[in-house]
């Protein structure tokens, strides 16, 4: 029998406050929400006609693995994860389609903006640089290759947090501090880029290169302290690559969402609205989650 997928959610007793591309919001009380992660999948700002199955719960199984590893790896971080555990008020019936998918975490000011760290040179950042030698409007020394190393190491290149319906757009950090004051973005900043060291060398150990990946941030109002929130070093978020095939020059293979972008690309179809994907994609697709959950994890998936 296949497997489920969840591409929307309501739940008896407990409002819904957003709905983002993924994930749904709910309100468990005035200090707690509860993250829902759908099999929702978006590609170039757009979601998918249909989704992944079990992707919510892979994306919230690693979520969590990564909250428990990186206070061990990064001093000081303090993340907004609370529990996979459901709130007692969901009910029974419907406990079964949440598990995994689903976790509680504290309610915090959340910054606009997203806070993207680079090691390697892909995507939109190669298409810069081709132009104009430079990153999100950072000079980058020339003769730099397709998915080389950054020279000077990781970089941090934040966006703004678009709208729904709108597009990220990417921006020098003198902007992103702009947007949140000076003080809050310096410690965004610094806790990206040691969040962003640590994970890369963690996952290196383990097989996969993290070229990129994005992080988002929230302030503790009542300590004025920076917090790491909502989903963390997932293939929606990150780029991950396997190591044993990496090869400077050429679009890599990968474990995260480039795959559905390629094939969006070569279809014609990239940034159109009510796209569905074939199963092949939908499954190849699944098959690259699962290998980058396995790899960073050290658990064979469904045994969680």
């Amino acid at each position: 029998m296949a497997d489920p997928v969840l591409t929307s959610s309501s739940i008896e007793g407990l409002p819904k406050i957003a709905e983002g591309k993924v994930r749904d919001l709910y309100e468990v009380d005035e200090k707690t929400l509860l993250f829902v992660a759908s099999d929702r999948i978006s590609a170039y700002d757009v979601i998918m006609k249909n989704g992944v199955p079990s992707k919510g719960a892979l994306l919230t199984l690693l979520s969590s693995h990564w909250f428990s590893v990186l206070p061990t790896l990064v001093p000081g971080l303090r993340t907004h994860f609370v529990t996979l555990d459901l709130p007692p008020s969901v009910p029974e019936s419907q406990r079964a389609a949440l598990r995994n998918r689903s976790m509680q975490v504290r309610k915090f000011k959340i910054f606009p903006i997203e806070a993207i760290v680079r090691g390697y040179i892909t995507g939109s950042a190669w298409k810069e640089y081709q132009k104009t030698s430079t990153v999100h409007g950072i000079p980058i020394p020339a003769g730099l290759k397709e998915a080389e190393p950054f020279p000077q190491g990781a970089i941090y290149t934040p966006s703004t947090k678009a709208e729904a319906g709108a597009n990220d757009e990417n921006i020098h950090p003198s902007e992103a501090a702009k947007i949140v004051g000076e003080k809050y973005a310096a410690r965004i900043e610094e806790l990206a880029l040691s969040l962003y060291k640590a994970a890369r060398d963690y996952a290196y150990e383990r097989g996969i290169i993290i070229a990129d990946t994005k992080f988002e941030f929230g302030l503790d109002e009542e300590t004025d302290e920076v917090v790491l929130v909502d989903e963390v070093l997932t293939p929606d978020s990150s780029r991950f690559w396997p190591k044993d095939k990496y090869e400077v020059g050429r679009d890599q293979e990968s474990y995260d969402k480039q795959y559905l972008r390629n094939w969006l690309t070569a279809e014609g179809v990239k940034g159109k609205q009510g796209v569905a994907m074939p199963q092949e994609i939908v499954d190849n697709t699944k098959v690259k989650y699962v290998e980058a959950y396995e790899l960073l994890t050290g658990k064979k998936w469904g045994s969680a």
